[in-house]
């Protein structure tokens, strides 16, 4: 009974210890009908326990990946050199899914991009976001180009928004 004292006094004492020790090391793989859901981070964990979704799922050899948003963050510019950087931030995230995943960005089959053409976070024009987004794509991936589908819309979530990137990827499961 005295150790059981001990022990329970500790943990009051000390509960961040204790919570320490069950921290997860990303990236988080949770099992899912037909394969798993991938969290690659802290900020994916949030997303999938707070707001409700996976960043990343897994069903059979294909991935979906949420979608991530270009966004023009507060003293950022709207012109093409500050959109290049942020396509850039934006593709690094994507990226960084990929690889807790297991895949690369030469593995995407199939790009859906959401565009606030006509707004106040983005002053070029359209054909000026496309090429933007393909050169920088150009950086992470040197492989066959996916397929790629760009729709128009009035707006995204949060503020700042200018496209979001969602990715479709052929990548079976690790040791698959």
């Amino acid at each position: 009974m005295r150790l059981l004292t001990a022990a329970l006094i500790v943990v009051a004492v000390l509960p961040g210890a204790a919570l320490a020790q069950t921290a997860p090391t990303y990236p988080v793989t949770l099992p899912s009908p037909g394969g798993e859901v991938i969290i690659p981070s802290r900020g994916g964990q949030h997303a999938h326990d707070v707001v409700g979704y996976a960043p990343a799922r897994r069903a059979g050899d294909t991935l979906y990946v949420s979608g991530a948003i270009v966004f023009r963050a507060e003293g950022e510019g709207a012109d093409l050199a500050a959109f290049e950087a942020q396509v850039r931030r934006t593709l690094t995230q994507l990226n960084r899914t990929l690889t807790a995943a297991g895949a690369t960005m030469n593995d995407v089959a199939l790009v859906n991009s959401f565009h606030v053409w006509e707004g106040p976070d983005f002053t070029g024009t359209r054909m000026e976001q496309i090429e933007v987004i393909a050169r920088v794509w150009r950086e992470f991936a040197d492989g066959p180009r996916p397929a790629w589908t760009a729709v128009g819309t009035t707006g995204l979530l949060g503020t700042g928004g200018i496209v979001e990137i969602q990715l479709t990827v052929h990548s079976p499961a690790p040791g698959g």
